[in-house]
């Protein structure tokens, strides 16, 4: 029994009482408040959950596999009638019309929603420093951050406020918070989960993703939250997932295992050294043009910003910043309603689309990724799983490379190749005694409830 299945069966046996389980967990919301981990808290929402939850099992009624539960979601989740902000001031005074599909499964199943957690505006960000709302600290140390852009999901659940918290994962927004704050986070192959009622960042590479303390845990949500859903085009039904009825074959990504930072390199090595003596088959892979991902990334995510956010004018959509003609009010709304990052991000992409440059750079890329996919389809031929550091260093301190944009994206250097091959990646925290380091498990695409398991052996391996 996973630690959330026992948190309902406790709840529906009347172990636990679900408003006093709420009062705790706002009670330690508030207690953090420092780390800056929620956009907004939502007390009388979630009190009225509890009560109501209450009430229908003191009635005998049936209730849902994640009765009691209190969780928290990012703040690009939309939540009929609340604000839903995206931590951007565009979207400040927007309130959402409906509820995204994958909330809406986790609320059908009684889970109890505390909040929305802070993020990089528009989920553009590798360490929660974007947000208008100012910076997310790293609940094992608050001079560091917690990685991005969905920070403030993986400190909500590493601060234990809530045993889940879900966000998104477009190019290690999961995976690099998780290795940050020594939590599990999980990416599933693009099209497994709906993105229905999320904003957009880059449709091509954005999930759903879970932040849990365990893979189990997030083995369940996931079977919750996957399926096919009318509302979103690239989704699907999950099929059978493969079994392997015999020592797993792990491959290790040969050019992500140089230029690691001391103590991720010796953790790394740690655990292949349990993974050899537990009779794994261990081999070295290479993914030649792996080195040019995150390039390749950036144009293309950049692209697709640029291509999401130009609906953003103040008249149609997003909030309005002046008065005048038209092309002075798009003006002042766009000047005021994006963080620098999201301006420099949609000038990057609008550059790579523009004539003339097309051809020389986002067509190349899309050639690129193509090229990575087949790679990576070539490498699953002899293994099962592909290992490595989910980030070169550490969590790197607040303010430390806010100022070179270039070195912020290095952070991203080993998540995005999973991101643009859409296949899913886990980012298990690794035991050591200094700063969280996260290993990052890697298999083919349908293949996630593999992945979780091969990543609950690793936890388990002495």
């Amino acid at each position: 029994m996973t630690g959330l299945e026992q948190i309902a069966a406790q709840t529906k046996a009347g172990q636990l009482k679900p408003s006093q389980v709420v009062r705790e967990a706002l009670d330690k919301a508030a207690a953090c408040e420092p780390l800056n981990i929620f956009t907004e808290v939502l007390t009388d929402s979630a009190l009225g959950q509890a009560r109501d939850l209450e009430d229908r099992l003191a009635r005998g009624e049936p209730v849902g596999k994640l009765a009691g539960v209190p969780f928290c979601v990012k703040d690009n989740f939309l939540y009929r009638g609340t604000t839903t902000t995206a931590a951007a001031p565009f979207l400040l005074d927007f309130t959402a019309p409906y509820t995204a599909t994958c909330l809406k499964k986790i609320l059908a199943e009684d889970a109890i929603l505390l909040g929305k957690t802070n993020l990089d505006a528009f989920a553009h960000g590798t360490s929660t420093e974007n947000s208008y709302f100012g910076p997310t600290k790293n609940p094992r140390d608050p001079s560091l951050t917690p990685g991005g852009s969905s920070g403030g999901s993986a400190a909500a659940v590493a601060a234990d406020i809530c045993p889940f918290a879900l966000g998104t994962d477009t190019g290690g927004s999961v995976r690099l918070p998780a290795s940050f704050c020594g939590v599990f986070g999980f990416k599933p192959t693009y099209g497994l989960l709906s993105r229905y009622g999320i904003v957009a960042m880059a449709s091509s590479t954005d999930c759903v993703s879970p932040v849990t303390r365990s893979p189990a845990d997030a083995a369940y949500l996931t079977r919750i939250l996957a399926g096919a859903d009318p509302l979103d085009g690239t989704t699907f039904d999950a099929g059978p997932d493969p079994v392997l009825g015999r020592t797993p074959k792990v491959g290790v990504v040969k050019e992500f295992n140089t230029g690691l930072q001391p103590e991720v390199g010796r953790a790394f090595e740690a655990v292949l050294d349990r993974i050899k003596s537990a009779g794994w088959q261990v081999s070295e892979v290479s993914l030649p043009d792996i080195g040019l991902a995150l390039a390749c990334y950036y144009v293309l995510v950049s692209a697709e910003v640029s291509s999401n956010l130009s609906r953003y004018d103040g008249l149609r959509y997003g909030a309005r910043g002046g008065e005048g003609d038209w092309e002075a009010v798009v003006g002042s709304s766009r000047a005021g309603g994006f963080m620098a990052e999201n301006k420099r991000r949609i000038m990057l992409g609008t550059y790579v689309l523009s004539q003339g440059y097309y051809e020389a750079y986002y067509q190349q890329a899309q050639k690129l990724r193509t090229l990575l996919i087949r790679q990576f389809e070539t490498a699953f031929r002899d293994v099962d799983a592909l290992l490595s550091p989910v980030s070169p260093t550490t969590a790197f301190k607040l303010g430390e490379k806010t100022a070179d944009p270039l070195q912020m994206y290095m952070a991203d250097l080993m998540t995005v190749a999973a991101s643009l091959a859409g296949i899913p990646a886990a980012s298990l925290p690794l035991p050591v005694s200094g700063l969280p380091v996260g290993l990052q498990i890697m298999t083919p695409q349908k293949t996630d409830g593999m992945n979780l398991r091969l990543a609950e052996e690793v936890g388990k391996l002495p």
